[in-house]
């Protein structure tokens, strides 16, 4: 096929794939919003990093963030009353490039008020068969996959069961790495767990994952009365392409965690991130119960497209820009 027919073929597919998001919400009557890209604050996860500008606007320069979700601001929309809203949108997150990372990518976010987290991820399965041919998305706890392709309690096993586990199943791992407990359970779940998901001949939501991976979500009881985080992650083709939560409204707790968040930053030699305080005041005046979540478009379409590299289904990839 020549390069004007690929191109052609990659722009159009491209613009159905977003016509059919547009149709499947209008039909659920969710609202598509718009929210600024630039902010004040951003995100304080240790595992994000923001791209930072100067807004020369007024007397001084003001610093500004690009925002790596449209999260805050979405967020500051169902406090004030909009309802169920969904939103695309360019997302920028620095120093992440590779096959399947572009510092500037394409996201689907969603957000539904008085839904519970299985139903919503019971509407991003719907969303998917509406998009593409995909089976069913089966459905397994954060524990179970541990349980099942790692013969491990990963909510009960120390830091030490779980980098000797490691060390054992990821020959390529030095002996002396060093990482958290949460790294070595991200590194079992990407390294030992996330090829075995893509095996399977249907989409993976994984659900209940440890109450120290919250981020913004809330922590429950699970069945065991373990104390987990009420968040699940979509896999399919062997690439994570979402991620949602059952959303935490508590404003005081969102705010320790932002806290924590700087303090771990600090001490990894991260420059510390301004808090949102327009979230926050936002949250204290009453966000509703909601679920939401966000799905990768760039990604979806490079399965969608049979290809490997996410700069093949970008309009103009970002090598090329």
């Amino acid at each position: 096929m020549a390069d004007t027919e690929l191109m052609q073929n990659k722009l159009k597919r491209r613009a159905q794939l977003m016509a059919d998001v547009r149709h499947f919400f209008a039909e659920r009557a969710v609202l598509e919003v718009d929210t600024p890209m630039l902010s004040s604050a951003a995100p304080t996860a240790t595992y994000l990093d923001s791209f930072a500008t100067h807004c020369d606007a007024g007397e001084k320069a003001h610093r500004r963030y690009l925002h790596t979700s449209p999260e805050f601001a979405m967020k500051r929309l169902l406090a004030a009353g909009s309802g169920p809203i969904y939103q695309i949108c360019h997302v920028f997150r620095n120093g992440e490039l590779g096959r399947l990372h572009s510092p500037e990518f394409t996201m689907l976010e969603w957000y539904r008020p008085g839904f519970t987290l299985l139903m919503l991820m019971q509407e991003l399965d719907q969303l998917l068969q509406k998009l593409t041919d995909f089976a069913p998305a089966v459905y397994f706890s954060y524990a179970q996959v541990f349980n099942d392709y790692l013969q491990i309690d990963c909510l009960q096993a120390d830091e030490t069961e779980l980098r000797m586990l490691a060390l054992d199943k990821i020959p390529a791992l030095p002996a002396s790495w060093q990482t958290d407990r949460d790294g070595w359970l991200e590194l079992l779940m990407t390294q030992c767990i996330e090829p075995q998901l893509a095996q399977l001949s249907a989409p993976v939501m994984i659900y209940d994952f440890p109450a120290s991976q919250a981020q913004l979500a809330r922590c429950v009881e699970d069945a065991q009365g373990n104390k987990v985080a009420a968040r699940f992650e979509l896999y399919a083709g062997g690439l994570e392409l979402a991620n949602g939560y059952d959303e935490l409204t508590d404003a005081i707790e969102l705010h320790k965690r932002f806290v924590d968040d700087n303090r771990v930053r600090k001490s990894l030699g991260k420059a510390e991130m301004p808090i949102d305080q327009h979230l926050l005041m936002a949250q204290s005046q009453g966000l509703p119960q909601c679920s939401g979540v966000a799905l990768g478009l760039d990604r979806l379409l490079m399965l969608l497209l049979d290809t490997q590299e996410i700069a093949a289904v970008q309009s103009i990839g970002f090598s090329d820009n």
